[in-house]
């Protein structure tokens, strides 16, 4: 937006402000969505003694003899990581279903994925039966998949570009909110027990229904309307309700200008982003980006932090109250977790709280840094054309390495024991110097001048001007785009 100074000078921005409809449809999404994957990243670690049990037991029931402690711990292992897993499946599923259904719709359209398998989990006691539960994991997985790389994309199209490193991290928060809500939950008090579990793997259906319910009120992505579906009456309208004002039309204008590009330039498949000279380096960013925040170790502490504080030299009783304040302060840091022989545990009395201070030091950075802004940096980083293929390629990275993580850890844990999280910390540092080095600030650009600030680590020739890009400029510039040179 923009609008003339009062002495006829140059136009001055309009900065964009969250607007009732905007705030609400963010907080919607995201609970409905983001919160779903925090909670089952963490819903399995506290209640994993009775699971195990009730594996155990099923198990004897049908063949008269207890499982071995080796097939039981890959049983386990298979129960944590089929969520990853699924959520692989889910990240395939983006680029098409963005594409038919649009944002909104595969948001609702996910929620499938999130009831069918909350219903199953529900029952799999009742059933006798811990093969329903690996199967719903993979289900839920899906979900999760699908709605880790759609919110970001629907918030990042819905926002202005003053808000939209603000938004961005709002899924991330519900993530954090959602693990948080789980080891809560958790408390052997609480739901953590022998008899809770059930109803504790279930409850992650009803954001889904809140979702399902309210989301159908809020608009599509006034760009998926306007550049993908050439629907300019609904973007328009959607836009005066995001923006909350009546004057749109700038922004229309360059959307106008983006339709034009795409329609020259088509839809990329995932195929045809590899093959584009002019996103290479975009490209390597959000896969080292993903792989380095899952491949950190984070989700080994959600996944199976009662372990690793028992090995710390946590007392039993309190191992569950540690996980909950480690949600709570939702950390990342140096990856001094454990790190420490495990006979220095269990001869100073005090090492154990140091083994914790770090646990949560490491998931506060996290949380603050690696956690939201590969997310943010995706919707960024590429056009309309190629954004869902770009998401597409960042989630399989994402759920890749999560389920990496999610099925070698325990193994790992027995080999290593406290050395293990030396590994993550390499990966660490090396995802450190390569954002220092590769990715530019993108803060309150818009999604041209980035491509500008890639356009020369790419080797290409795209020339957008210096300074605020006015709309002749902006033609002009997407003009130059359609003549980059691909290999």
């Amino acid at each position: 937006m923009a609008k003339e100074n009062e002495d006829g000078g140059k136009p001055v921005e309009r900065r964009g402000r969250l607007t009732v409809v905007l705030a609400l449809a963010t907080l919607i999404s995201a609970f409905g969505s983001s919160f779903q994957y925090g909670y089952n990243v963490a819903v399995v670690n506290s209640p994993s003694v009775f699971m195990k049990q009730f594996y155990n037991t099923t198990y004897m029931g049908r063949y008269g003899r207890p499982m071995e402690d080796s097939f039981l711990t890959l049983l386990w292992s298979f129960s944590v990581s089929m969520y990853p897993l699924g959520g692989f499946f889910g990240s395939l599923m983006v680029a098409p279903l963005v594409n038919k259904l649009g944002r909104k719709g595969t948001l609702l359209f996910n929620n499938i994925f999130s009831i069918v398998p909350a219903v199953m989990m529900g029952v799999s006691e009742i059933a006798k039966s811990y093969e329903i539960i690996i199967v719903a994991r993979v289900i839920v997985g899906i979900c999760a998949g699908l709605s880790s790389n759609v919110v970001p994309m629907y918030l990042g199209e819905l926002s202005p570009k003053n808000l939209r490193g603000a938004l961005g991290v709002v899924p991330q928060l519900f993530i954090t909110v959602g693990i948080l809500s789980a080891q809560v939950l958790g408390i052997r008090n609480i739901l953590g027990n022998s008899t809770g579990w059930p109803l504790m793997l279930g409850l992650t259906g009803i954001p889904a229904v809140i979702e399902l319910v309210l989301l159908p009120f809020f608009p599509e992505s006034p760009r998926y309307m306007l550049i993908q579906k050439g629907d300019e009456k609904t973007a328009k309208k959607a836009l005066q309700r995001l923006r909350g004002w009546e004057n749109v039309e700038e922004e229309l204008e360059e959307m106008r200008l983006e339709e034009q590009s795409e329609r020259a330039e088509g839809r990329l498949s995932v195929l045809s982003l590899l093959s584009q000279r002019s996103l290479r380096w975009q490209l390597v960013s959000i896969i080292i980006m993903n792989m380095g925040q899952q491949l950190s170790g984070v989700n080994a502490i959600y996944y199976y932090a009662d372990s690793i504080y028992a090995t710390a030299g946590v007392k039993e009783n309190d191992i569950q109250y540690v996980t909950v304040g480690t949600g709570a302060v939702n950390v990342f840091m140096t990856i001094a977790a454990v790190g420490i022989p495990k006979f220095v545990f269990t001869s100073v009395t005090w090492m154990p709280y140091i083994s914790i201070a770090c646990v949560i030091i490491y998931v506060i950075g996290h949380a603050i840094g690696p956690s939201p802004i590969p997310y943010v940096v995706t919707t960024e980083m590429f056009r309309q054309s190629a954004r869902p293929a770009a998401f597409m390629v960042a989630g399989s990275v994402h759920w890749l390495s999560n389920f990496t993580v999610g099925l070698i850890f325990p193994f790992l844990e027995t080999g290593l024991g406290p050395y293990s999280f030396i590994i993550f910390s390499v990966i660490c540092l090396v995802t450190l110097v390569y954002i220092w080095l590769v990715v530019p600030e993108t803060k309150s650009k818009t999604f041209l001048e980035i491509c500008q600030m890639f356009a020369k680590r790419n080797k290409v020739e795209l020339k957008l001007g210096d300074g605020d890009l006015s709309l002749k400029e902006t033609k002009e510039s997407l003009e130059d785009a359609l003549r980059v040179t691909s290999f």
